[in-house]
């Protein structure tokens, strides 16, 4: 009877965690999150591996394009299939500014106010279909000083992403002061391991080599998206049940 009675409970609590009500994710934003072309290997944006973290009940659609900033993404037409397939309780992961912040940049340069705007309008247009809008800063880019100190890069528009998600009530992952972290723990050689950096003739898709310290490779993706997973926990959010697989090594 007893062990009828467990066989019957393990069948029971089997059958809910296969009922799990499903959640999807959207991922918008640049180069250090999106999904890469096979001649870009080994660079690696975070959404690849980080939609391996979730049991079957998660979808990820990663819709981040290299090189684009809030202002190209909505001028080509890129927002506008997110918002339409929109669903009440679906999640929108908002991670730009590489692009925004450099003036160099003819029509992907974004003015702060503009900036501002535009992750406003992600934001509010997200929650009116019913989803769940989550801002972050930009990831940090590799840059230490002389006494090997991790320097900031995104400061100006990583300050404008917090202050819209105060205003707004938006969940926020400051990435910008995580991976900082991150990096100023690993130092100024060891971080190398987690960008774009390989000799000549180390791999095929650059054979002249590289040294690219915005970028990075699987290791490095794989690291900002356990910073990510670690801080959906943190939050609290609802996704936080569905990660299967251990934040750290």
């Amino acid at each position: 009877m007893y062990v009828g009675s467990l066989l019957l409970g393990t069948l029971l609590m089997s059958f809910l965690i296969q009922q799990k009500d499903p959640i999807k994710v959207y991922l918008i934003g640049d180069s250090t999150m999106s999904v890469k072309e096979v001649e870009d290997y080994p660079e690696t944006g975070w959404g690849m591996p980080f939609v391996y973290f979730f049991d079957e009940s998660v979808e990820v659609e990663n819709h981040a394009k290299n090189g684009r900033s809030t202002k190209s993404f909505i001028a080509e037409n890129r927002w506008e299939p997110v918002l339409e397939n929109l669903q009440p309780d679906d999640y929108v992961f908002i991670q730009f500014g590489h692009n925004d912040e450099v003036k160099s940049k003819v029509g992907r340069y974004t003015t702060p106010e503009e900036y501002s705007a535009n992750l406003s309008r992600f934001v509010e247009e997200s929650r009116s279909k019913g989803a769940k809008p989550i801002l972050l800063t930009p990831v940090a880019r590799r840059k230490f000083n002389e006494a090997g100190e991790v320097q900031g890069t995104h400061e100006q528009y990583s300050a404008i992403v917090r202050k819209v998600a105060s205003e707004l009530q938006v969940p926020l992952i400051d990435m910008d002061k995580k991976s900082q972290s991150l990096l100023q723990e690993m130092g100024p050689e060891k971080s190398i391991l987690l960008y774009m950096h390989l000799e000549p003739g180390e791999h095929p898709n650059y054979p002249e080599g590289v040294e690219d310290d915005t970028h990075f490779n699987e290791l490095g993706a794989r690291k900002m998206a356990q910073l990510v997973l670690a801080e959906i926990r943190n939050l609290d959010m609802d996704l936080a049940d569905r990660i299967v697989k251990p934040e750290e090594d």
